[in-house]
Formats: structure tokens, C-alpha cells, sequence
């Protein structure tokens, strides 16, 4: 009986492939043409034989309730979900990209499911200063943002994966809903500030208006929708909602978790930002 990880070429995925392969367990890694979420004639051969699923949906979809549903009936006990941070609070976000209803749905039908469950809330990842949408930023010197200077509690994906494998192979961990983030806020341009000295160049964050933002977006290609939709992830951060600080890596880990600038050195020394 294996354990199988969607979206495992995602941030959090490949980690907890990772961490489950480092504790000796069997691990499906599921990912586009094998495992599809918009084709359910992809979801029976990743499911069989598995006992247990780190479910990393689709945005803006609700096949995370079918799929559970199929889950089931292939005999699995224990699903881990990937879900969003301040689900709770309808006005946490400004949902322009229509994220919000999926989560919730995902996250009722995990609870209703009859499995062990647990649910993850993460908040921003520090991985998007090196593997999402910051990235570039970071190693052309300047990154330009509609964060104001207002912080985040950025959680190193090492984290989420550490506690994703031990809720998915540990007792202890069912009917919990861990909100994880890192161990203090950080404001954007502190976090390119450590970067920068982790990386040993200079790195420039410029603040932006999300008019600018956008307008900036549409320059370089973007359609206005998407455009807006990117500027309005980051209304959270400028009203000081990301900056809450929460312990559930803690809960999970019995551990507190790492640091922005433990992040950063350690990406750094990877080579994580090199240009050359």
C-alpha cells in the first residue's frame, strides 16, 4: 500500500514526495498526463493500491468532492488537504479569480468524507521568492510589488512538507486543521533585504500601487482580468491580515519553524538564485 501526493511537481508536492521517500515510504507521485484532475479516467489506476492521499486541488474547480468520493471506494483511510489560509473569513481575501467557493467545498467534503482527515492552511510560501511568481524579481535586482510595507508570516514549503508526510503516515493528526505560517512577519522589503544579503548582491524591492501593478501586468502581456486578479492576492498583505502569526507547525511538529532567514540562506547556498 503506497501513499499518493497530487500536484507533486508543485512546491509543497515535491517536497513531501521527498520526505516521505527520506522515511522509507512508498510514494505515487501524481502529475499531469499520468493523474489529470479534469479527466476522472486518470483517477483510478493513481488511487489503487494507495492508502492514503495529500490532495493539492485544482483552483477554482470542485473535484476535490468526486475525487474523495472515488478515493473512498478505492479502499483509502486517510486524506491530507491542501487548503487556503483565512478560509474562515470571507472577506479575508479579495477572491477575483473565483478561488474561495472550490476551497470550501473541498475542505466540507474532506470533513464529511468518513476518512481520517486533516486539513493544511497555509499562508504565503517564502518559495515564491524563489520558485513562484517573485522569482524573477529577485534575480533581476528589483522586484516591484503592490505589498505596501506592510508583513507576511511567510512558511518555508519545508515546513508544509514535513507536516503534510507526518500527518499522512503518523497517528495523532486526524480531524485537525493546521494553520501554518512562518515564525514571525516579515515585510516584503525585509525579506528581499535578507535575501539580498544571503545572495550577497544588491536586491531592490519598489513598492507599487496595484494601479501600477496591473498597468505594469497589461505592459508585459497580461490580460486585464489576470492582471487584476494577481494585484488583488496582495490586498491581505497590504491590510496587515498575512502578518498574523499562527502555531501550526508547532502542533504538528512539536518543532517551531524556520525563519525567513533560515529560508534564504539556505536557498542561497543551494544556489537557489544564482544568475550565472
Amino acid at each position: 500500500m503506497s501513499i499518493l501526493v497530487t500536484g507533486a511537481t508543485g512546491k509543497s508536492g515535491k517536497r513531501v514526495v521527498q520526505h516521505l521517500r527520506a522515511k522509507g515510504v512508498a510514494v505515487r507521485a501524481a502529475a499531469r498526463p499520468v493523474f489529470d484532475w479534469t479527466d476522472e479516467g486518470t483517477w483510478d489506476a493513481a488511487l489503487e493500491g494507495v492508502r492514503a492521499v495529500y490532495v493539492v486541488q485544482l483552483d477554482g474547480t470542485t473535484l476535490v468532492r468526486p475525487f474523495i468520493e472515488r478515493a473512498a471506494r478505492h479502499g483509502v483511510r486517510r486524506i491530507v488537504l491542501a487548503s487556503g489560509r483565512g478560509l474562515d473569513d470571507p472577506d479575508y481575501a479579495r477572491d477575483t479569480a473565483g478561488v474561495r467557493p472550490g476551497l470550501v467545498d473541498s475542505e466540507a467534503a474532506t470533513r464529511a468524507s468518513g476518512l481520517e482527515w486533516t486539513i493544511t492552511r497555509p499562508g504565503w510560501f517564502a518559495q515564491n521568492f524563489s520558485e513562484g511568481f517573485f522569482a524573477d524579481g529577485i534575480r533581476t535586482g528589483e522586484l516591484r510589488l503592490p505589498g505596501g510595507s506592510a508583513a507576511a508570516a511567510f512558511v518555508d514549503a519545508e515546513d508544509i512538507a514535513a507536516v503534510v508526510a507526518a500527518a499522512l503516515t503518523e497517528d495523532g493528526h486526524s480531524g485537525r486543521v493546521y494553520e501554518l505560517s512562518g515564525p514571525h512577519p516579515v515585510t516584503l522589503a525585509e525579506a528581499v533585504a535578507t535575501i539580498s544579503d544571503a545572495a550577497g548582491r544588491e536586491i531592490r524591492y519598489v513598492p507599487l500601487s496595484p494601479e501600477q501593478y496591473v498597468a505594469e501586468l497589461v505592459g508585459q502581456g497580461v490580460p486585464p482580468p489576470d492582471a487584476q486578479a494577481f494585484a488583488d492576492l496582495f490586498a491581505a498583505v497590504r491590510e496587515g491580515k498575512d502578518a498574523r502569526v499562527s502555531d501550526g507547525v508547532r502542533q504538528a511538529l512539536g518543532r517551531p519553524p524556520r525563519t525567513f532567514a533560515e529560508f534564504a540562506h539556505a536557498t542561497a547556498t543551494a544556489g537557489g538564485w544564482s544568475t550565472g
